[in-house]
């Protein structure tokens, strides 16, 4: 897909960080666009809709909706994603769940509803994982397993789908400046606001930039899009130390 001009894009999570700088991109191209998020979306000139991507039936109705009224699908970017900071022995089962449905079985589901429409249309298909999809950190367990799983998943079905004309991306952005630390769950309450100083202070990128990386690795279907300098780093780590990594990021992670 050499340019977005007159496709039909689909953007989850859409009303703040990532999501929302993806709809103004593409609608800066010319795309049409089918925002959504659980938020109220800001007015851009995208279509919007309310959707709860941990929903499998509202997902499917979803899909059938934006094709039903745009005619096709071309670009889906399964963004939406959560935050939580909590050792495994301190999280709530309902905390974990709660990073879990959205993270990963919301990829899932927007996946698996849009897929026959991405054939149809030979599109492009990109799930955001993180730089937390390529290394364990400690705190971040139920992060770490969703946005692992969700590399594992868009890997897998890249494989999957070779021959049939469709892109599949998985997108590994480093620290980037938006509002999901201010809207994570801590498992200690009195945690949260340092927690959210300390997303703020490593943050590199703006969605803006962001968004324009991962455009343009869906233009050239890239498999893994980076997005970041540290998001280089990190992919590098454990392919230079393999396990002993670990102790480095430990260590970092207690300052």
């Amino acid at each position: 897909m050499r340019s977005f001009q007159g496709k039909v894009a689909v953007v989850t999570g859409a009303a703040s960080g990532i999501g929302a700088a993806l709809v103004r991109a593409l609608l800066a191209e010319g795309a049409l666009v089918a925002a959504s998020d659980v938020a109220e979306l800001p007015e851009t000139g995208a279509r919007g809709y309310r959707v709860d991507v941990t929903d499998r039936d509202a997902v499917y109705a979803h899909a059938a909706e934006v094709a039903g009224e745009f005619g096709r699908v071309d670009l889906v970017v399964n963004n939406a994603g959560v935050a939580l900071k909590g050792t495994v022995r301190q999280m709530s089962d309902e905390d974990f769940r709660w990073v879990v449905d959205t993270n990963f079985w919301g990829v899932v589901h927007g996946t698996r509803a849009f897929l026959p429409h991405l054939v149809e249309s030979r599109g492009s298909l990109v799930n955001v994982s993180s730089v937390f999809g390529l290394i364990g950190v400690p705190s971040q367990s139920a992060y770490n397993a969703a946005k692992f799983a969700v590399r594992g998943f868009t890997e897998a079905l890249r494989q999957e789908l070779r021959g049939t004309g469709v892109g599949v991306s998985c997108v590994h952005p480093g620290g980037v400046k938006t509002n999901i630390a201010r809207n994570a769950r801590t498992s200690v309450p009195a945690e949260r606001a340092a927690f959210g100083r300390s997303l703020d202070r490593v943050a590199m990128t703006t969605p803006d930039t962001a968004a324009r990386v991962i455009l343009s690795g869906a233009r050239r279907d890239r498999a893994r899009i980076l997005v970041g300098p540290d998001a280089y780093v990190i992919d590098a780590l454990p392919r230079l130390l393999g396990s002993l990594y670990q102790p480095l990021v430990t260590r970092l992670f207690r300052r």
